[in-house]
């Protein structure tokens, strides 16, 4: 079987890699994440998305190659990762007492083929109170996520349902992975029956 590489240093995907794949390689991208004014966002996310599987896979084309990016999104307006605690507080106060979208896009190359595809998950946020706000960035966790929360962690406490795959917004869907890694031939009945 060829090898499998996930150009993601995120801890959260490499878990989730894990209940598909035992075998894999963590081989991080660095990319130039500028977008073209006016691309849609879910292309804006595919497209980063497939740039850290590109990356990685023009240094080894003889593996199956996974890359992915996740946006919160409010209002059409995404929101990446916050640059400080202020920016944090301002993500969250947005959130506040609303529902928002959580997309993930997912690329996956292999010598066999690329599919690149996306998953939505809608994430309903309770009103939080300034002191909420305020304890939750005391945590250090909202400043290194999209949209400053983990829906995984702490901020799991402002969050009273989804419509949608829960694993997408904790940064990647198990379900679309495993069909994309089918669709290249990565995956076989052989190997899920294994499994």
């Amino acid at each position: 079987m060829q090898p499998l590489i996930l150009a993601s240093a995120s801890p959260r995907r490499q878990e989730l890699l894990g209940r598909i794949a035992e075998d894999f390689t963590v081989c991080p991208a660095d990319t130039d994440e500028t977008l073209p004014d006016g691309l849609p966002i879910a292309q804006q996310i595919e497209t980063l998305a497939l740039r850290k599987a590109q990356a990685v896979f023009d240094t080894h084309p003889d593996s199956t190659v996974i890359g992915a990016d996740t946006m919160v999104v409010v209002d059409g307006v995404p929101f990446g990762k916050p640059v400080d605690a202020a920016d944090a507080a301002r993500m969250l106060e947005i959130l506040s007492g609303r529902a928002h979208e959580v997309i993930t896009g997912v690329a996956v190359l292999s010598p066999q083929g690329r599919r690149v595809a996306h998953r939505v998950t809608k994430v309903y946020f309770r009103a939080l109170t300034a002191e909420e706000i305020a304890w939750y960035i005391a945590t250090g966790e909202p400043l290194d996520k999209a949209g400053a929360y983990g829906i995984q962690g702490k901020g799991s406490r402002f969050i009273p349902g989804i419509e949608g795959d829960y694993f997408n917004v904790v940064g990647l869907s198990v379900e679309l992975l495993d069909t994309m890694l089918t669709e290249v031939g990565f995956l076989d009945k052989e190997v899920l029956n294994k499994n």
